[in-house]
């Protein structure tokens, strides 16, 4: 960490309201570091556990934060409050798997044979 640099205290708000992975972070953290903390902190025997960061969404002031920005790229408040914790609200999404195409499902073609004479 530079000397000099900001430190946040943040905790994470997950679906049923409780506060996971509380600590202090430098503004040079990534989202995706913290996303990584979370997943490795995750609470045993919740209903909803995500198996990787790409199942995990973090929220701050209604924004879906980027895994590749930073505390400070996000613009994370830093000292508005003074003393305070911010609490990030945690979102476990799964990604939607795609489905296969199915070949029953091709649209049929029209096979009529009419012969004009």
């Amino acid at each position: 960490m530079a000397e000099g640099e900001e430190r946040i205290e943040l905790k994470f708000r997950i679906y049923d309201g409780t506060d996971i992975a509380h600590n202090t972070y430098s503004s040079s953290t990534t989202v995706g570091s913290l996303k990584q903390k979370l997943v490795s902190e995750w609470p045993q025997g919740k209903t909803v556990t995500p198996k990787s960061i790409s199942d995990v969404k973090l929220i701050h002031a209604g924004k879906v934060l980027d895994n590749n920005k930073t505390l400070a790229d996000s613009r994370i408040t830093f000292g508005d409050v003074p003393g305070g914790v911010i609490t990030m609200h945690v979102v476990v999404q799964p990604p939607v798997a795609k489905k296969k195409p199915d070949p029953e499902d091709k649209p049929t073609i029209n096979s009529c044979g009419c012969t004009i004479l």
